[in-house]
């Protein structure tokens, strides 16, 4: 069994340092054909609504390239299953005690040792699902917002460069401001 703390044996994309590029059109798009390729997977499994919800699906925004989708389902019962399925399309399942996040189900879409796209699922209710999209939609409508969590990510980009988690847990504050300022 692999040793999950020594990540010399982790995969070249679990390692990926943060590139915040420019916005790109295509983005939308590529949520776009993403959702609908999922949606083909994954309908035997009740799932029939898929959010392109990352910074990728904000116009103007700066981002990792990487298009990040959710979905939900009412148990995490059959993910195994359903990682199979993924595993076909490209996708890698990060088990919750790899991914630090229990309350969802995470996978990764890599290409050419790349990441490019996530999909997060998430539990039917889950309060986390109206955060994201209200918080999506919130800056799609505040051209301030897109613009103040552009300098945001980009400094955090720099300083946390090799650190994923402290970049998304820095990112918290300014996304509470947002969600209160509805």
């Amino acid at each position: 069994m692999k040793d999950i703390q020594d990540e010399s044996t982790w995969p070249v994309w679990a390692n990926e340092k943060i590139e915040i590029v420019d916005s790109d059109p295509n983005w939308v798009l590529k949520g776009a054909q993403e959702k609908a390729r999922l949606l083909a997977l994954l309908s035997s499994f009740g799932i029939n609504e898929i959010q392109h919800y990352g910074s990728t699906s904000i116009p103007n925004l700066p981002a990792k390239p990487i298009i990040d989708l959710m979905t939900k389902v009412d148990t995490f019962k059959q993910i195994e299953e359903l990682a199979s399925i993924l595993e076909s399309d490209g996708w890698n399942y990060v088990p919750p005690h790899l991914d630090g996040r229990t309350w969802q189900r995470f996978f990764v879409k890599v290409v050419n040792n790349k990441r490019v796209a996530h999909l997060h699922i998430l539990i039917e209710g889950d309060e986390r699902w109206d955060k994201h999209i209200l918080f999506r939609d919130l800056l799609r409508n505040n051209q301030q917002f897109i613009e103040d969590y552009a300098i945001l990510k980009r400094s955090l980009a720099k300083k946390y460069n090799n650190d994923r988690e402290a970049y998304t847990k820095a990112k918290n504050e300014f996304i509470t401001y947002v969600l209160d300022t509805n």
